[in-house]
């Protein structure tokens, strides 16, 4: 991350797209756009579309239906085409979309002819073609049945890898979340997308984002494949102090799993799109960090310096755990955040929401720089996006498998107080080499409590280990944080678990 130079004073300047029909273009050119815009006042672009596409309904959205033989690079052979969503129903501001060919922004204008409206209801005809589009997807032309990105909606998208399956989402940026106030879901405005060469199967896309907080220029070059790969360069121009800044912020859902059983109310065991934030920090230690459904926000910020990457991760990949076999839960690819250069210092941030259902994405995860941006700064940041079922890096430690929670104490005995169990598996590395009779270690630390009926034994089951305690909290019901690892030998065997309980009202505390 870098903070260049102020610049002050510059004069209002409207962008010069779209109403160019051809002009130069590249990324130096759309960060100059997005550092004048952020000398504007923001607009909102409210009334921008017809109140036809204002007031349809999501049944009746849903029946507007992108013709395919109208793709863009539709037949061409260059691997990838792009299929555009129509505005409307939630999707109420326009982006405007534009062709790249060398070096050229050509405007794709909006065409009703692309769109099957014939069960919709709605006259596609009496729409003129400035109005824009709402997003866009990218298929693959080698299986046209299935996207393997979409950008839609505020600054949101996603992607999928090898598993052919959506989950989890990214945004551009995220401002205010997790505080006491309104969040701030900034806009990708305009979009160009680069013709790919022949047979290329890779996209170069590049979009400007605006909000009330601040204008950006982005620039993200997708590779599909087992792993989609997108390399992402982002600066930032503030057009106030921005406190809560959220850099590659991860979007997920967690209702219901292992560990949190709590609205545990369905057929299906487990209900998730992610069940887990892992961290490599700056100084080298792997932490994995389960999610939970909580009864309030919480808000976590894991403080460091340069870090070598996070994700929002989906481990568990067995059916079984889920039964859907309608959204296929084991199938969510996870989103690996690795940074390019040198971030400073900050901090990881996790926000769990407290959800009824899987239809809310509760969970965020993000980077947060410890020094606000101020107006008339450049915030410049690089990463690379991961899009897959395990993230490029491991480590050689064993690492986080499972994590079970439920009612402690010791079954036979009568039970004198409320104790809650934690069972965390540990696999992989080390620990398959080690003798049945070796003595590991667990290294547990808590912020408050007490704990009891330690133990860590071999669980062939998965040809590795089970650390198993029992958590006493005292009368409060503030979160309680626990850290945990395996040693042997003064050697650290594992990556570090850490989580956040919150114990039950005290009149909840059944034993």
């Amino acid at each position: 991350m870098a903070l260049a130079s102020a610049w002050r004073n510059l004069p209002a300047a409207s962008l010069v797209l779209p109403a160019a029909p051809d002009q130069g273009f590249d990324y130096a050119w759309l960060k100059g756009q997005a550092r004048t815009l952020s000398a504007q006042a923001y607009d909102e672009h409210e009334g921008e579309l017809p109140q036809a596409l204002l007031d349809v309904d999501y049944a009746h959205y849903q029946l507007i239906h992108y013709r395919p033989d109208h793709s863009l690079w539709h037949g061409e052979k260059r691997g990838l085409e792009v299929r555009f969503f129509h505005p409307g129903f939630i999707f109420k501001r326009p982006v405007h979309l534009f062709e790249v060919v060398d070096g050229t922004a050509k405007p794709i204008a909006y065409n009703p002819a692309a769109f099957d409206f014939s069960k919709s209801g709605i006259d596609g005809s009496q729409f003129s073609p400035d109005i824009g589009y709402a997003g866009f997807r990218v298929i693959d032309e080698t299986n046209p049945e299935i996207d393997v990105a979409a950008f839609l909606g505020a600054s949101y998208f996603r992607a999928v890898g090898a598993e052919k399956q959506y989950g989890m989402s990214v945004r551009g940026l995220a401002i205010d979340t997790g505080i006491d106030a309104p969040e701030e879901f900034p806009y990708f405005t305009h979009f160009w997308l680069e013709r790919p060469p022949l047979g290329g199967f890779h996209l170069v896309i590049y979009a400007l984002l605006d909000s009330p907080s601040c204008a950006g220029a982005y620039r993200i070059e997708m590779v599909p494949g087992e792993n989609m790969v997108m390399e992402v360069d982002a600066a930032i121009y503030p057009r106030k102090t921005i406190e809560r800044l959220g850099i590659a912020p991860l979007t997920s859902m967690y209702q219901t799993g292992e560990n949190d059983r709590r609205l545990a109310n369905d057929i299906r065991p487990e209900i998730h799109d992610s069940d887990g934030l892992a961290m490599w920090t700056g100084s080298g230690e792997w932490i994995w960090r389960p999610l939970e459904n909580p009864r309030h926000l919480r808000y976590n910020q894991y403080a460091d310096h340069t870090p070598r990457g996070f994700g929002l991760l989906q481990r568990d990949r067995n059916f079984d755990h889920y039964q859907d076999d309608g959204v296929f839960y084991e199938r969510r690819p996870g989103v690996w955040v690795e940074p390019k250069g040198d971030w400073g210092a900050g901090g990881v941030v996790l926000v769990e929401l407290p959800t009824a259902d899987e239809t809310s994405d509760n969970i965020v995860a993000f980077w947060h720089p410890d020094t606000p941006p101020t107006a008339g700064d450049e915030v410049l940041y690089g990463y690379r996006l991961h899009w897959g079922h395990k993230p490029p890096v491991t480590t050689h430690l064993a690492t986080v498998v499972a994590t079970r929670t439920g009612i402690g104490g010791v079954v036979g005995n009568k039970r004198e107080k409320f104790s809650w169990r934690f069972a965390i598996d540990f696999a992989g590395g080390k620990l398959p080499l080690l003798a049945r009779d070796a003595k590991l270690d667990l290294k547990l630390e808590l912020s408050r409590g007490s704990f009891e009926t330690t133990s860590c034994r071999p669980l062939d089951a998965i040809g590795g280990y089970r650390a198993i305690f029992d958590l006493v909290p005292d009368e409060s019901t503030d979160p309680i944080n626990i850290k945990l690892y395996l040693e042997f030998d003064g050697v650290p065997l594992s990556e570090t678990w850490i989580y956040q309980y919150s114990p039950p009202p005290l009149e909840e505390r059944r034993f």
